[in-house]
C-alpha cells in the first residue's frame, strides 16, 4: 500500500522522489490485540473462541493440500530446506544456517502436520525503497533502472450472508476442489494484467511463506503451475536457486521471520537487487522480471511486478 501510494504520487506528477519505509518490533509468540480484548474483532474471536491461532490456520491449509493433492510433510520440509539454503547466502537474513529435511522432521509439532521449522517466526525488522520518476532516475545516471511495472492491491468483500464458496464441503471427510480462481490468485492476475506480462516471463518470485505449505499454495496462485502441482515444483528443484523459476531467493520469511510492515517492502528490495545483478552469491543469472505476492489481515493482498 505504501509503495502504491508513492508510485501514484510520482505518476500524477506530484512528486519526483519518494522514500517508502516499513519497520516493526514484534513481540515473541502470538500477537496481542491492540487495546486489549476486542470481542467485535474477527481475529480476536478466531484466537479466543475457536483457538485458531495463525499456526492452526496454516495447518488447515496444509491438511487441505494433503487431502486434495496428496502433498506430504516431506514436501513441506523441502520448502524450508530450499529457503534456508538461500537465506544462508543473504547477509540481511536473520537466520543464516542451512537446514536439512531431517532437522525439520525432528522439530516440535506446533499444529499438525506443521512443525516448528515449517512456520516463520515473528521478528524485528525494517526495509526501505526509494522510488523516483524515470526522468529523475535518468538525470541521475540510471540508464537502465529497475522499473515497477505494476502494483496490485486486492481486498475481499465482507460480509457474506450465505456460504456460497464452492470449496466448502458438506461432508467433513471430503475436501472439495477449489474454485477455478481463488481470491489469492486474483492478486497476481491483477498485477500481470497491468504489467502486460505473464508468469512464463518471470525470472523469480518473492512470496509470503508464513508456512511451508502456504508457499506451495502461492506457486499455484501466481500461475507457476496448475492447482495441485506446487509440491511437484519443489521436488524437482524448479523453485530453488539454479532452478527454472526461483521462489524466495532472499530466503523468504523462513529466513527473516515476519516484521509485518517491513516484509512486503523487503520483497521489492530483493527484486531490485536481483534485477540489478547485485544479489551476490544468490544472484539469478540474467534476471529480467519478478513478482512479489503477499496477503495480510482480513485477506488484503498485494503484488508488485518489477522489470529491468
Amino acid at each position: 500500500q505504501a509503495i502504491n501510494t508513492a508510485r501514484a504520487q510520482i505518476l500524477a506528477g506530484m512528486a519526483d522522489v519518494v522514500l517508502v519505509v516499513g519497520a516493526d518490533a514484534a513481540p515473541k509468540g502470538f500477537f496481542a490485540p491492540a487495546g486489549g480484548d476486542r470481542p467485535d474483532d474477527p481475529d480476536w474471536l478466531r484466537f479466543r473462541v475457536l483457538g485458531a491461532t495463525n499456526p492452526a490456520y496454516f495447518a488447515l491449509y496444509a491438511r487441505r493440500r494433503m487431502a486434495l493433492y496428496g502433498d506430504t510433510p516431506e514436501d513441506f520440509a523441502l520448502v524450508k530446506v530450499k529457503n534456508a539454503a538461500a537465506g544462508a547466502l543473504n547477509a540481511n537474513a536473520r537466520y543464516r544456517a542451512p537446514v536439512t529435511a531431517e532437522q525439520v522432521a525432528a522439530s516440535a509439532v506446533v499444529a499438525d502436520p506443521l512443525r516448528l521449522l515449517d512456520i516463520c517466526a515473528t521478528s524485528d525488522g525494517a526495509a526501505a525503497v526509494v522510488l523516483s520518476s524515470m526522468e529523475f532516475a535518468r538525470r541521475h545516471g540510471a540508464a537502465d533502472p529497475v522499473r515497477i511495472r505494476a502494483v496490485s492491491t486486492v481486498t475481499p468483500t465482507y460480509p457474506k450472508a450465505v456460504l456460497d464458496l464452492p470449496d466448502i464441503a458438506t461432508d467433513s471427510a471430503i475436501a472439495a476442489e477449489p474454485a477455478p480462481e481463488t481470491f489469492r490468485a486474483s492478486i497476481a492476475r491483477a498485477a500481470y494484467e497491468e504489467a502486460g506480462i505473464g508468469p512464463d516471463e518471470l525470472s523469480l518470485a518473492e512470496v509470503y511463506d508464513l508456512s511451508t505449505a502456504l508457499e506451495l499454495e502461492w506457486y499455484e496462485d501466481i500461475g507457476l503451475c496448475a492447482a495441485g502441482e506446487g509440491a511437484k515444483l519443489v521436488r524437482e528443484g524448479a523453485t530453488a536457486l539454479g532452478g527454472r523459476i526461483p521462489v524466495n531467493p532472499s530466503g523468504g520469511l523462513a529466513s527473516f521471520g515476519e516484521a509485518v510492515p517491513a516484509q512486503a517492502i523487503a520483497q521489492v528490495c530483493e527484486l531490485t537487487w536481483q534485477l540489478r545483478g547485485t544479489a551476490a552469491e544468490r544472484q539469478i543469472p540474467g534476471a529480467r522480471a519478478g513478482i512479489t505476492a503477499n496477503q495480510g489481515l482480513f485477506g488484503h493482498g498485494s503484488a508488485v511486478v518489477a522489470v529491468r
